[in-house]
């Protein structure tokens, strides 16, 4: 009996070795696999955020900072042929900087960065664009609107506002 006792034992300690040396496969394999699938997400996100279309925009003043970039007759670079005139449907690069009462506002400036537009979108507040209208590459015009009451900004709901606009380009 004593010879089954021994057997029995040997065989107990050598499947808890075995159970042991798998744990520690398993602890080495994720020491290396957790950290390694995190650096390959993070990758990941870094590749996929840089190839984001460029979209300049501010969340507290999306209607005056979005930028309109998807234009079937926008081309990379826009002429500043001073003969062109602004239009209804054209595309145009714009800088501006917004101002109430003389002050700037956050949120409401390109910062010199210059952001596409395409007239007659809507995609800036009421009467924003059709204010470009006659304009040519190269002009300053002032555009005065109203923000609307319900904007979602205190500071700039109902409010009036003065944006400097540079045109500095058409797309042909």
């Amino acid at each position: 009996m004593k010879k089954e006792n021994k057997k029995q034992a040997q065989q107990k300690r050598a499947e808890e070795r075995r159970k042991k040396e798998q744990r520690a496969k398993v602890r080495k394999y994720l020491s290396i696999g957790i950290p390694a699938a995190l650096i390959a997400i993070l990758i990941i996100v870094i590749l996929v955020d840089t190839f984001k279309p460029f979209s300049q925009t501010d969340d507290t003043d999306e209607a005056t900072t979005e930028s309109v970039t998807e234009s079937a007759e926008a081309e990379s670079t826009y002429s500043t042929d001073t003969s062109l005139t602004v239009a209804d449907g054209d595309t145009v690069n714009i800088d501006y900087v917004g101002s109430i009462d003389g002050v700037e506002f956050s949120g409401g400036s390109t910062n010199g960065t210059g952001t596409d537009l395409v007239i007659g979108s809507g995609s800036y507040i009421d009467d924003f664009e059709e204010q470009l209208i006659g304009a040519h590459p190269g002009d300053t015009v002032d555009v005065t609107v109203t923000f609307p009451e319900d904007y979602g900004v205190d500071d700039l709901n109902g409010q009036e506002a003065l944006f400097e606009v540079t045109i500095n380009g058409i797309y042909e």
